[in-house]
């Protein structure tokens, strides 16, 4: 993620998710539910509400928070996926984790900070060691400016994966926030050194340095940021640089 703690939305990614008990003809009908809800969501939910109605069971309503993701409801999706995530069709914590974590991505979509953090939560009881569910709630307590919970969930997830780029540059930005600066300076050092040029710490080192009152450093980082092409931290750099110019011309 490029963009600051604070406002990193993770996207929702709703794979196909292994029914145990699923017949071959269901998985088949899943498929075509899936690939439907990418060409024309609104048809995929309302064939994925008959097809539950029908007992379609969870591959139906997995389809169904798909299509509704795609239709950018995303509070309706994250419901039905917490919801699924209770369904004794989804046999073992594995599976009940990676549903609480897109219900928790759902919710962060829909700008519902809270609802994800309980989601989350409860992927991690499910599944303790998932970095990425760890780095979700993160996201989502940042979204409330719980910075010292963000810091802490990405501590943790930096002890099992100390060489995680993006979440370095997530932690410095939460830690930028508690006003550990020097901390969040050695959080991004590190990132650079891991992956040079990586945009999105180039991002987070330029606003470091234009709110320690070094504009031309911070011009320097989006630069190359913003050289990177396409992607969020590509954007904000480009963003950034055009705030930057504006606030020159006004000071001259």
């Amino acid at each position: 993620m490029s963009k600051q703690l604070g406002a990193a939305l993770a996207c929702l990614a709703l794979a196909f998710l292994p029914l145990p008990a699923a017949a071959a003809e269901a998985v088949a009908d899943y498929s075509q539910c899936v690939a439907l809800a990418q060409r024309n969501p609104a048809l995929a939910e309302e064939r994925a509400s008959a097809w539950q109605n029908e007992g379609g069971g969870a591959a139906a309503i997995h389809c169904s928070a798909l299509a509704l993701t795609a239709l950018k409801r995303y509070a309706e999706a994250a419901r039905k996926l917490d919801a699924l995530a209770r369904d004794k069709a989804i046999g073992n914590g594995t599976d009940r984790a990676a549903l609480l974590d897109q219900a928790g991505n759902a919710w962060l979509l829909a700008g519902l900070g809270n609802n994800a953090v309980q989601s989350f939560s409860a992927g991690l009881v499910q599944d303790p060691n998932d970095i990425d569910i760890r780095a979700d709630r993160a996201r989502a307590r940042a979204m409330q400016q719980d910075w010292a919970g963000a810091e802490a969930d990405l501590s943790a997830a930096l002890l099992k994966d100390q060489n995680r780029v993006d979440l370095l540059v997530l932690r410095a930005s939460a830690r930028w926030a508690l006003n550990l600066k020097a901390d969040a300076a050695t959080d991004i050092l590190r990132a650079l050194a891991l992956y040079p040029d990586y945009p999105a710490a180039l991002v987070e080192r330029g606003r470091m340095k234009y709110e320690a009152g070094d504009k031309n450093g911070a011009r320097s980082d989006w630069k190359k940021a913003a050289a990177s092409g396409t992607g969020d931290a590509a954007e904000a750099a480009r963003r950034n640089l055009a705030a930057l110019d504006a606030e020159s011309k006004v000071g001259k």
